[in-house]
């Protein structure tokens, strides 16, 4: 029998675990409480996803201004010289005294076309292109009647719109364009005033410095005695005839007295101070000297410092 043995307890044993069952993390309940949850990972938040920003439009380019179309293209001077219509300095005087149009346009400085653009000249460019003018000059004292020296200005700087006489009666409109290759015909003394000949012309300037040229100059002479007392005799006649300088005999002038102290000397020849070292020969100084006539043209009421165009009816 079994009786006065001790009882053994016996602690049922834990059912099985499920091995499909999660196995619960933290340890054993509390005692006389539920078992604690178990603890999960936190999650962290979802981030919504912004769809890409749209692109702002391609903006249009803006409408050419007239400023940025007249950037485009050749300008005008510049085709008028590549197709031989003219030089670029004529092509710039033509456009200025609104002689061209462009596509039926009247140019204006520094206007640029298209190279096959349509270019008309004005008749008048093309007469102006053909003529060589020459001019007519009341040099006064103080100017070189060539380049400048000695810090003297040349006479053609005179040459200008505003010194234009106002009786011409050339009927030639002035341009620009007359200026350039204006060169002096002839002498005419710093110290020297009257009538000088600027000429585009060579065959002008030929007929009037040529080592042949035969054309007159008549000088209004006003002299004094180099040695104080009455006037030299004889000068006239010495003036006339008979002279050398540089040891070349002159051609024979024409020599009068209009006063007392005042000549009238007429050369056929110009070399350089000619009439005062003439003078000086026959015991004479110049004391003023001024040209009224260049073969058939005269001076005239052609004020000093103004200038005049040469006529098609005058000849020298």
């Amino acid at each position: 029998m079994t009786e006065g043995r001790p009882k053994l307890s016996v602690k049922p044993s834990a059912p099985a675990r499920d091995p499909r069952r999660p196995r619960v993390r933290g340890g054993a309940p509390a005692q006389g409480g539920k078992a604690s949850e178990p603890t999960r990972p936190t999650a962290r938040p979802a981030t919504a996803l912004k769809p890409p920003a749209a692109k702002p439009p391609a903006a249009k380019p803006a409408a050419p201004t007239p400023r940025a179309a007249a950037d485009d293209g050749v300008r005008v001077s510049k085709l008028m010289t590549e197709r031989g219509l003219a030089s670029r300095r004529e092509a710039d005087e033509w456009i200025e005294a609104g002689w061209v149009r462009v596509d039926g346009r009247l140019a204006q400085l520094g206007l640029r076309a298209r190279p096959d653009a349509v270019i008309d000249i004005d008749p008048r460019a093309r007469n102006e292109q053909a003529r060589r003018v020459t001019v007519l000059l009341n040099k006064p004292i103080g100017y070189v009647s060539g380049q400048a020296e000695d810090g003297y200005e040349p006479a053609y700087v005179l040459v200008t719109r505003a010194n234009r006489w106002e009786g011409d009666e050339s009927g030639i409109e002035f341009q620009l364009g007359h200026l350039r290759h204006l060169a002096p015909a002839g002498r005419l003394d710093i110290d020297s005033t009257g009538l000088l000949v600027l000429t585009q012309d060579g065959r002008v300037a030929k007929r009037l410095i040529g080592d042949e040229t035969r054309v007159e100059k008549e000088y209004l002479v006003r002299v004094a005695p180099l040695v104080p007392g009455p006037m030299p005799e004889h000068a006239v006649q010495r003036l006339s005839h008979g002279l050398e300088l540089d040891g070349v005999k002159l051609r024979e002038a024409r020599v009068s007295w209009q006063n007392e102290d005042q000549l009238r000397i007429v050369l056929r020849e110009g070399r350089k101070r000619q009439i005062r070292r003439m003078c000086e020969l026959v015991g004479l100084k110049v004391t003023g000297l001024k040209r009224v006539r260049i073969g058939s043209v005269v001076l005239g009421p052609l004020p000093p410092g103004q200038w005049r165009y040469l006529r098609d009816d005058e000849r020298f």
